[in-house]
């Protein structure tokens, strides 16, 4: 007979393998957000994109949650009907939205395949291609940054008061090597398929194979819920109330006059700006300001998501133990600078920067999830996560477009020569000099977020584990 004295999440085995579980559901999110990073040439050459209409297609997982405001209402949702319904219906969605995206790219749709003659008879100016894949990514956004809402919260629900620090950055870390793998295996499953058949039929592998992931994600997810359930059922027997589904409508006005929220807001959308909009077009930096192969190009690139998977427990850590959250929030910008400058005005070696950039992808992360508890009630952290993911989308939309047309407007002709199957080179400076700005204006609000705490009394740099 079960002793119902204990919660599940005081079994140290079971707050941790859930944490494995649903962190790997969230890796394959990041896996496919990044999956098509590699792939900019090909679309170029395959596809007939420009830069600005790549930039405008990685946009487009962005569009659903700055003008929908998907993920705040996702949060909204998720603190009014619970993480279950909520996180299988949006994994459910971004796997659909997968799908769509990978056939958008197929060359049975662009000879004229299913819907091919539809999505040709409005916007001409624009290629059914575009018009699919961007829908599919759109899809996908919609389902994507909910479904991270819903997967923080799991990780809250169970490490709240515990090891939550080093849970939430064990959680991204083990995320992000999905974003690694993705940049390591979509070239080469490119070239494995060459091998065998001609490269115009087999370049989209990589997108449906990132697709087949999110499958296997919502299973897994789907296996959590048995889990969900009987948490529920044990803080029932023990005659308790579970904070984190308890909201209050009026309760979002409360997050819009709280200045630390605001100051760490954003902090996490000039951050996630300056770093997730460069990933997208940092293997194609690598090809053309160093002269490597895709493949190598991956592997440089993929430092970033691997090198989080090191330093963000050791950040977490410190946070949980040591506390200093604040401060590090502080250097993780002034570090996302510094790489976007090395790598505009030097030639150094990309390792190093890509190294130091993983160390900054860490440093910030983990200290911000875990401060947002501080700050904001257990029964407001899914609407708070939400409200933060909804105003990151904005940067998120408008940055992987914005260097796309810098790309354009001080490199002419390159995207035209590369179609037509020549060879060019983009010089990237202007568009990282644009992504150094926007980590100086980072900077800013993390010292102002520093100042505030010394008033505000949440305690930011204090250690987050209670005794």
């Amino acid at each position: 007979m079960e002793d119902f004295k204990n919660a599940l999440n005081d079994s140290v085995v079971l707050r941790w393998g859930i944490m494995l579980l649903v962190s790997f559901t969230m890796a394959t999110n990041y896996y496919f957000y990044d999956a098509l990073s590699p792939l900019k040439f090909l679309m170029e050459r395959e596809l007939g994109f420009s830069s600005a209409e790549y930039g405008f297609f990685q946009a487009a997982y962005s569009i659903p949650n700055v003008f929908l405001l998907m993920a705040v209402i996702g949060g909204i949702i998720l603190d009014k009907i619970g993480i279950r319904i909520t996180g299988f219906a949006f994994i459910f969605i971004q796997f659909a939205g997968a799908v769509v995206t990978a056939y958008g790219a197929t060359p049975y749709f662009n000879q004229g395949g299913w819907g091919y003659d539809f999505m040709n008879s409005f916007l001409t100016a624009y290629s059914p291609a575009l018009k699919v894949t961007s829908l599919g990514f759109f899809l996908f956004g919609l389902g994507a940054e909910t479904s991270i809402v819903v997967i923080s919260k799991v990780i809250v629900k169970w490490f709240k008061g515990k090891e939550i620090a080093l849970a939430l950055g064990l959680n991204i870390a083990i995320a992000r090597l999905g974003m690694g793998a993705a940049m390591v295996l979509s070239p080469r499953l490119i070239i494995e398929d060459a091998r065998i058949m001609p490269l115009w039929e087999n370049w989209t592998m990589p997108i449906w194979f990132g697709a087949l992931l999110l499958g296997i994600g919502l299973l897994a997810f789907m296996v959590y819920m048995i889990w969900d359930i009987r948490f529920d059922r044990r803080v029932a027997e023990r005659n308790e109330t579970d904070p984190a589904e308890e909201f209050r409508f009026s309760d979002l006005g409360r997050l819009i006059t709280n200045r630390s929220f605001i100051y760490i807001t954003m902090l996490c959308v000039l951050f996630y700006s300056a770093v997730f909009p460069f990933m997208k077009y940092a293997p194609d930096l690598m090809i053309n300001k160093f002269g490597v192969d895709p493949t190598v190009a991956g592997d440089i690139s993929s430092i970033l998501p691997f090198g989080t998977l090191l330093f963000t427990p050791v950040f977490a850590w410190i946070c949980d133990y040591r506390g200093r959250s604040a401060s590090l929030m502080v250097y993780g910008s002034l570090l996302v600078v510094s790489v976007h400058l090395m790598f505009a005005f030097t030639n150094i070696t990309p390792y190093i920067p890509m190294f130091i950039l993983g160390i900054a992808f860490s440093l910030v992360p983990a200290a911000m999830w875990p401060a947002v508890t501080k700050i904001v009630e257990t029964s407001r952290i899914g609407t708070a996560y939400g409200a933060m993911f909804t105003i990151q989308a904005i940067g998120l939309m408008l940055f992987p477009w914005l260097i796309g047309l810098v790309l354009d407007y001080t490199n002419p002709g390159v995207s035209e020569i590369l179609a037509a199957g020549g060879e060019a080179v983009y010089d990237y400076t202007q568009a990282l000099i644009m992504l150094a700005m926007l980590g100086v204006i980072g900077l800013l609000f993390s010292w102002l977020l520093k100042r505030e705490d010394r008033t505000s009394g949440y305690g930011l740099e204090e250690p987050n584990k209670m005794d």
